[in-house]
């Protein structure tokens, strides 16, 4: 009788010792919220100009009251594997479709700028150069914003690429937008109003 309360008392201990070891090891916030990974955390293309800010009014000097001159812009450094980008300017408020302003792609990736006022010849003999599309009224040049009445929001839209685009000079927006299909690494936005 005392052998089997012996052994019971044993058993009944080692149950104890097993549960306690295992009991779950607090967690730390730190570990149980999970991490970006380093792609997302590495997002961070940005658009800006010195002529105005995110959301604020373009100066006349950049639209049709004024010179129509086109803006300078910058950007940061494009994800790893950047091999162009691409810059559509475009009007989703104009009456009855999104009137575009500017379009161009095929921009090196080490590029980080444009100068204001900047001009292109729409040509490909240059390997290096800029490629033009098309704008709204058929033209390959920047177009100041000309709203016909009310104010108007005008989209600067910066795409990195993994690829080139495989189109000549004078593209349409459509047909671009169409080549960026499934290869944009990132993008980013800023936008400028206007009113006459």
């Amino acid at each position: 009788m005392k052998r089997n309360i012996f052994y019971l008392l044993v058993l009944t201990a080692l149950s104890l010792t097993a549960c306690a070891s295992a009991t779950p090891q607090p967690v730390s916030i730190e570990t149980a919220i999970p991490q970006p990974t380093t792609t997302e955390a590495n997002m961070s293309l940005q658009l800006t100009s010195d002529a105005f800010a995110n959301g604020q009014s373009i100066p006349a000097k950049y639209t049709c009251v004024g010179k129509g001159i086109s803006p300078a812009l910058a950007w940061t450094e494009p994800p790893t594997g950047t091999q162009s980008l691409s810059l559509i300017v475009d009007d989703p408020d104009a009456p009855g479709t999104t009137w575009v302003h500017w379009v161009l792609y095929n921009i090196l990736p080490e590029i980080r700028s444009l100068q204001e006022d900047q001009h292109f010849t729409g040509k490909n003999t240059d390997p290096k150069a800029i490629f033009v599309g098309k704008n709204s009224s058929g033209g390959i040049s920047y177009q100041g914003p000309c709203p016909p009445s009310g104010t108007h929001r005008y989209f600067f839209k910066l795409y990195a690429l993994d690829n080139q685009i495989n189109l000549l000079p004078g593209a349409t927006k459509d047909q671009i937008l169409k080549e960026m299909e499934g290869h944009i690494l990132e993008q980013t936005e800023l936008v400028g109003t206007f009113s006459k």
